[in-house]
């Protein structure tokens, strides 16, 4: 990352502020941050515990949707890394041609700007709701990874994608809506054995940076992310309290995907991450192993939360909320 310039689109949301807070302690060397969002009061806010003043930052408002905004916040950029999204599966349900403005024709405006101004580097924040999706947000982040991997195809500039799982306690997650539900003296329960994968903050900024570090480009990258059950997370937060079963809601799964099966014939396993390698381009699944010692995971195989083999306990999920409670107040 050294006189690397940087930028990240969402910039001043959950991830995009723990990304600026881990480059300036870990890559004190790094030339310039760029914060790109369309929300003004998040700058005001970031720019406070970061001020411009101190530390290589700008803070640009823009929206991934102004063509033009994005060519001028990628002039002179070396990695662009991608986490504006419209994000949130009901309100996308409710307003699905606004969320393919945002994540679908965005995100292509980003892949323009990027190969208009030869930017080396790409990574895109993907979701599990992207394999078999069955929502409108889901379906949204799919066409994020086709165009990446399309785009990755004869052109110098690589892009990669890396596929989130939920992470543990942020904002719009079922911890924080459980915590504030307690008070009222029930928990609602969409299904007794819907189960989700769980990264932590951290995590996910570990797998952007493997992404920068080793991405080869065309390539899809999954964290082996453990599950937990809804049950467990209800009875961590609140013991005792009772539960109101009150259905799935619309574009909701009872299990999530973090690798299909029709990607098991590209998927390889490396370490802590399996790697979805592209079927076309200058570089495949064979050459991937015998570069990277890695491995091609079995014929059948399917990352699904509901059939995980390492799962988060009650007393694992409930230090977890204890450490973010103490964190956030």
């Amino acid at each position: 990352m050294k006189s690397k310039n940087i930028l990240i689109t969402g910039g001043t949301g959950s991830f995009g502020t723990a990304f600026v807070g881990y480059l300036l302690e870990h890559h004190p060397d790094i030339a310039r941050i760029v914060v790109f969002s369309r929300d003004e009061q998040k700058h005001v806010e970031m720019a406070r515990r970061f001020p411009p003043s101190k530390y290589p930052l700008r803070y640009m408002v823009g929206d991934i949707r102004d063509r033009e905004r994005m060519m001028e916040a990628c002039r002179n950029m070396d990695i662009v890394v991608h986490a504006a999204a419209m994000k949130h599966v009901p309100v996308a349900e409710e307003n699905p041609m606004e969320c393919a403005k945002t994540n679908i024709l965005g995100v292509q405006n980003v892949i323009d700007a990027a190969l208009a101004n030869k930017v080396s580097q790409v990574i895109a924040l993907s979701s599990d709701k992207a394999v078999a999706p069955a929502n409108v947000y889901g379906a949204s982040k799919l066409f994020l990874e086709k165009l990446f991997l399309n785009a990755n195809r004869e052109n110098a500039t690589q892009f990669s994608v890396v596929r989130y799982a939920n992470v543990f306690g942020s904002k719009g997650s079922v911890v924080p809506f459980f915590l504030e539900k307690m008070a009222e003296g029930y928990l609602p329960i969409t299904h007794p054995e819907m189960t989700r994968f769980s990264i932590s903050m951290q995590e996910g900024l570990d797998l952007v940076m493997f992404a920068i570090q080793h991405g080869k480009g065309g390539e899809v990258i999954v964290p082996k992310a453990p599950s937990y059950r809804i049950l467990d997370v209800a009875t961590a937060i609140a013991p005792g309290v009772e539960h109101r079963i009150v259905g799935i809601r619309p574009g909701e799964k009872l299990h999530e995907m973090m690798v299909g099966a029709s990607e098991a014939a590209q998927t390889v396993e490396l370490g802590c991450y399996y790697i979805v390698c592209p079927s076309e381009g200058p570089w495949d699944k064979a050459q991937y192993c015998s570069e990277n010692n890695a491995t091609p995971v079995a014929e059948a195989f399917e990352f699904e939360s509901g059939r995980n083999t390492e799962w988060m306990t009650v007393e694992t999920i409930r230090g977890l909320i204890k450490q973010i409670t103490q964190t956030h107040g």
